[in-house]
C-alpha cells in the first residue's frame, strides 16, 4: 500500500470532491492505494481497456483525448492534482472511453477496483459519494457541450480558464492555482485555432485581467476573469462553494 506524505495527504483533502467525503471514507481510500508513475506521454490506458480502479492525481497530470482511425485528436479534458478520476467505469464497468495520457512525470494514487469493490460491499452507502464525484463530472460535461454549441469563442475562453482552474482548485497554502497545458491543446479543447486563442490570451493581458509571461498565465483579477466568463448565477455558486473567490493569486500554466 501507498506510503503518503504529510503533504501528500494535505494535498488529496484539498480537492473539492475529496474534501467532503466522510474522514473515514477517505483513509479507506488512502490506506488502500498504490503510488503509480508515468513518464511524459506514456499513457495510463487506453480506450477500450478494462476498468482498473480509481485514481487520483498526486503530481504532473494528465489529458483525456480521442483519436479518430484517422488519426484525428480531440483533447476533452486536462486532469490537474489533486483531482480524482476514473468513477465512471467504476458504476457501468464497461471499458475506458477514452485515453489518458501523461504529460510531464506523473504520480498517481491508484485504488484498485479488487479494494473497492470489498470496501463498498462492506459500507454500501459510500456508493452516494462516488455517485456525487460522476454527478459533479456530468455537470461538467454539460457546461462544456453548450459552452462549444453557443458561446462565443472570447467568452468560451474566459469560460474554459475558470473552469480549468475550478477544477483544479486547492486550499490553504495550495490555494495558488496553476495548470499546465499547450496552447495548441487549449484550442483543441475549444474548437478554436491556436492562433485565436493567442490573440484572445492577448486581449485578455491588454485588459489587465491576466498577464502572460513565458509558459506561465497569472490571473491578475479573478473577478474579471469571472466577470468576462459570463457564469450563470449557479454557476457562480460552484465556484464559490470550492473557495474559487479565496484572495489568492491564480496562476495558469500554458506552453506552446
Amino acid at each position: 500500500m501507498a506510503t503518503l506524505t504529510a503533504v501528500q495527504r494535505e494535498l488529496l483533502r484539498s480537492d473539492i470532491w475529496f474534501s467532503q467525503v466522510p474522514l473515514a471514507l477517505a483513509e479507506a481510500l488512502m490506506s488502500l492505494a498504490l503510488l503509480k508513475t508515468l513518464r511524459d506521454g506514456e499513457a495510463l490506458f487506453r480506450r477500450g481497456e478494462a476498468v482498473d480502479g480509481l485514481y487520483a492525481v498526486l503530481d504532473g497530470g494528465l489529458h483525456i483525448t480521442g483519436v479518430t482511425r484517422e488519426g484525428r485528436e480531440a483533447m476533452l479534458s486536462l486532469i490537474e492534482p489533486p483531482m480524482w478520476f476514473g468513477e465512471i467505469a467504476l458504476f457501468d464497468r464497461l471499458p475506458r472511453t477514452h485515453d489518458a495520457v501523461a504529460e510531464g512525470a506523473t504520480t498517481l494514487l491508484f485504488v484498485p477496483l479488487s479494494a473497492l469493490d470489498t470496501l463498498l460491499d462492506a459500507s454500501p452507502l459510500y456508493w452516494r459519494h462516488f455517485g456525487v464525484l460522476m454527478a459533479f463530472k456530468v455537470r461538467m460535461a454539460f457546461i462544456a457541450l453548450e459552452d462549444l454549441a453557443i458561446v462565443q469563442p472570447a467568452e468560451r475562453l474566459a469560460r474554459r480558464l475558470v473552469w480549468l482552474t475550478y477544477c483544479a482548485v486547492t486550499g490553504g497554502e495550495m490555494g495558488r492555482r496553476r495548470l499546465t497545458i499547450k496552447q495548441t491543446q487549449l484550442a483543441l479543447m475549444m474548437s478554436l485555432s491556436r492562433q485565436t486563442v493567442n490573440q484572445l490570451l492577448r486581449a485578455l493581458e491588454q485588459r489587465g485581467v491576466i498577464r502572460l509571461s513565458y509558459g506561465l498565465i497569472d490571473v491578475l483579477d479573478t473577478a474579471a476573469l469571472v466577470d468576462a466568463a459570463m457564469l450563470t448565477p449557479v454557476e457562480r455558486r460552484m465556484l464559490e462553494r470550492s473557495g474559487f473567490f479565496l484572495p489568492t493569486t491564480s496562476t495558469t500554466t500554458i506552453t506552446s
